[in-house]
């Protein structure tokens, strides 16, 4: 299956250290990651080019995704299947064609709100 996507990595460590905490907290990890990774995807679909010169214009737009594993602390968002396996020449360029570069731009915003996104969802739940 080909797959244009992102992955944030580190679960082992980051299941050992909630081992021991209660599950509201848990909840709030698993809250703050979901909350982080619609934002990313958001922010795809809001600036990944646009074929307007006809035919589905729209496709990479829509076909963006979001994949959860390991209970919610890992999400991938992309492109998954085959049929999305351009989004790969679209984000990076090829020889003839300059990069457009929509999934890491998004990762790296997300990137720096992400500390503060789950220290909220930590207060929150600690209320």
């Amino acid at each position: 299956m080909a797959r244009s996507g992102v992955r944030v990595t580190g679960i082992a460590r980051t299941k050992q250290r909630l081992q021991g905490l209660p599950d509201q907290i848990k909840d709030s990890v698993v809250e703050a990651v979901k909350e982080a990774a619609e934002a990313v995807r958001d922010d795809v679909k809001r600036n990944v080019p646009v074929d307007t010169r006809g035919g589905d214009s729209h496709h990479l737009k829509d076909a963006v995704d979001i994949r959860f594993r390991e209970g919610g602390l890992i999400a991938e968002v992309g492109w998954f299947g085959p049929e999305n396996s351009y989004a790969t020449y679209v984000e990076f360029g090829t020889r003839r064609r300059p990069a457009q570069p929509s999934l890491y731009p998004a990762l790296e915003r997300e990137r720096g709100r992400f500390a503060s996104r789950l220290t909220e969802e930590v207060r929150r739940a600690l209320r």
